[in-house]
């Protein structure tokens, strides 16, 4: 098990009695999402931020990091991408477990808020865990190894997914295929389209999330 190195952002008010945990993208780092805490912070002000950064060094860009390497970007095999996607998963499980645990909160008071592969960590394990986090904030991602989620969840927590229409990374056809295959599966899915967005969060977006992370943590 690899320790999972983590920036984090206090809550505002002194008292933590909710956490969002940031999932970046491939070949950024925990940083890169962490400054999302300043707009959020003022409408979730007991809420702590945490952003990790992934365990491998990115192949394409070695000032980031990867959860696991993508075999049409950086010339790796299938079989080294699953086993690495399998490594950063018991990983991220340990990290969560153990930011439960710091802050004594429950599952349910923790929100996990991806972008593009954070999206794919976060909607793999989120199904897998055996408790339900309050909900998945997921952007520009995708669902990956849909045929196996019907026989290998355990929980179905909310899941909010937002893509740009003119993401030029991630097709923007994915936010159907995966809010589709969650639907069929019996999860709650919210989805919002993020008009003449690439690969990015738009302020569109984030006011979206901000109202489901509210709502899913019984923020009044």
């Amino acid at each position: 098990m690899r320790a999972l190195n983590s920036s984090h952002r206090a809550a505002a008010s002194g008292t933590t009695r909710h956490v969002v945990v940031f999932l970046h993208g491939y070949g950024a780092d925990g940083s890169d999402l962490l400054g999302l805490a300043d707009p959020l912070a003022p409408h979730m002000p007991d809420t702590a931020f945490y952003a990790p950064d992934a365990p491998e060094q990115c192949i394409s860009n070695p000032m980031g990091y990867q959860w696991f390497p993508i075999p049409w970007l950086d010339g790796s095999s299938e079989e080294d991408a699953e086993t690495a996607m399998n490594a950063s998963v018991a990983d991220l499980n340990a990290f969560l477990d153990g930011v439960l645990e710091d802050e004594g909160i429950t599952p349910a008071q923790m929100i996990l808020f991806g972008f593009s592969q954070g999206t794919m960590m976060s909607l793999h394990v989120a199904p897998r865990r055996a408790e339900a986090v309050a909900g998945v904030v997921g952007f520009s991602g995708r669902l990956l190894r849909p045929e196996r989620l019907t026989d290998e969840m355990v929980v179905t927590p909310p899941m909010l997914l937002i893509h740009g229409d003119a993401d030029e990374v991630v097709p923007p056809q994915s936010l159907p295929e995966a809010g589709n295959a969650l639907t069929e599966a019996g999860f709650e899915v919210y989805a919002h389209v993020m008009e003449g967005t690439g690969h990015g969060i738009a302020p569109d977006g984030l006011s979206v999330a901000v109202a489901f992370m509210r709502d899913k943590l019984g923020i009044a």
